[in-house]
């Protein structure tokens, strides 16, 4: 029988255990107080500024904060080049429809739309007193460095969060806020800090949901999402099964609809973070998470993983029970060598790696639950198969041992939000 409880998520961002709530009748931090000191007090609080705003990361949290800070006076500014495309004006039916249209006019109306060169920040910008930037700019390390150059320069007590898909703050010189898709509405953002900032706890202040994730290349969502994807891209070269119906296995063995995914957030932008993701953990972990020839050919073509209804087969060929135990070993044997390595890397606490699998990736049980449910030895069972299918894995991280650890607290308590 376990004794002891695992650490609280809120202990994680430092507003102490969660049993504080109920011992002293009240929530560990008021949004009013973190606004004060995160914006500056009422009556001159200073701007949060949004740069590549026009895209879907950079609309989708344009219209949350806007949302979010609208009532506390802190103006969003939202900076983008003057030919990008108008991401922001397309969530306004959706902010009529959470707050109807006279809520959804103030929010739009706090929005400041400025344009810039990428050189030179806009002379208005100065009168609104940037206090955070949330960069989304391209996913390109020198243009990343050299935004963040721009706005130290004019700006130099800002504080800057990147929303980075892959790079870590390491590498940056900025700590993360990697958000999930959809960027208007899924709360969560990754968080890679040395210590608990009054930003991120004005996030949870807000109804957000930080979760802290180690300084390591894609931190977990991305491992998880792409590694997916890698998977799904790797069974279709040995069997040339279509995308579509790969789809409609890896739904029904874990949960996500990976090529769908990427073609409803947008094919072409979506397969070059995939792909940049791996590409950068392959440089880094080796063969395991390297991009097969169909990844590297739809990053270059940008078109849809799906073909138009009309173009599928009428008559859906099933798998027989060799084929089927082929499928899972070539998805479930990489996902779980790739897990195994995010938790000897401690990226996450278990319980978080499991959230975020849940409630971004959109697996139906965390694969730390999933693997859990396997038991180690049909865990470590699969990894092996697939490194009989493909020996080049093998030659990346594999730390078997990690699940030695399956009778903790920490595995027994994940956070399973289907598991009934």
């Amino acid at each position: 029988m376990l004794e002891t409880m695992r650490r609280s998520t809120l202990e994680t961002i430092g507003l102490g255990p969660t049993l504080d709530f109920f011992r002293q009748g009240r929530f560990p931090v008021n949004p009013e107080e973190l606004v004060g000191k995160v914006f500056g007090p009422a009556g001159s609080r200073g701007a949060m500024v949004v740069s590549g705003a026009g895209g879907i990361v950079g609309a989708g949290k344009v219209m949350q904060f806007g949302a979010r800070l609208e009532p506390f006076g802190v103006p969003v500014v939202a900076l983008d080049f003057p030919g990008a495309a108008d991401g922001i004006g397309g969530q306004y039916p959706g902010l009529v429809r959470s707050f109807g249209p006279e809520r959804a006019d103030r929010i739009m109306a706090n929005v400041i739309r400025l344009s810039y060169d990428g050189v030179h920040l806009p002379r208005a910008l100065q009168g609104y007193g940037p206090r955070i930037l949330l960069e989304a700019v391209p996913e390109n390390l020198e243009i990343k460095r050299a935004h963040y150059r721009i706005f130290r320069e004019a700006f130099p007590e800002i504080e800057i969060r990147s929303v980075t898909s892959g790079f870590p703050a390491s590498k940056l010189g900025v700590g993360i806020a990697h958000p999930a898709f959809p960027h208007e509405s899924n709360k969560v953002f990754e968080i890679v800090e040395a210590e608990p900032s009054d930003f991120t706890r004005l996030l949870w202040a807000l109804g957000l949901m930080p979760i802290p994730v180690g300084d390591h290349w894609s931190f977990v969502l991305d491992v998880l999402f792409c590694g997916l994807t890698l998977a799904g891209t790797g069974f279709h070269e040995v069997s040339n099964m279509p995308y579509w119906k790969i789809d409609k296995y890896v739904r029904r063995l874990l949960g996500p609809n990976p090529f769908r995914a990427h073609d409803a957030i947008g094919a072409k932008g979506a397969t070059f973070l995939t792909w940049s993701c791996l590409h950068h953990l392959a440089e880094h972990y080796g063969p395991l998470f390297r991009p097969g020839p169909e990844l590297e050919a739809k990053v270059h073509d940008g078109l849809n993983w799906y073909p138009p209804d009309h173009f599928r087969p009428v008559v859906d060929w099933g798998m027989d029970k060799g084929e089927e135990e082929e499928f899972r070993v070539r998805i479930l044997g990489p996902i779980i060598q790739m897990a195994a390595l995010m938790l000897h890397e401690n990226r996450a606490l278990p319980t978080h790696m499991n959230r975020i699998g849940e409630l971004c990736a959109q697996f139906r049980r965390g694969i730390l639950a999933v693997i859990r449910e396997l038991g180690p030895d049909e865990a470590i069972r699969l990894v092996e198969s697939f490194h009989s299918l493909e020996p080049e894995a093998a030659l990346s991280p594999w730390h078997a041992e990690v699940f030695k650890a399956m009778d903790s607290q920490e595995w027994n308590q994940l956070y399973v939000n289907a598991e009934h």
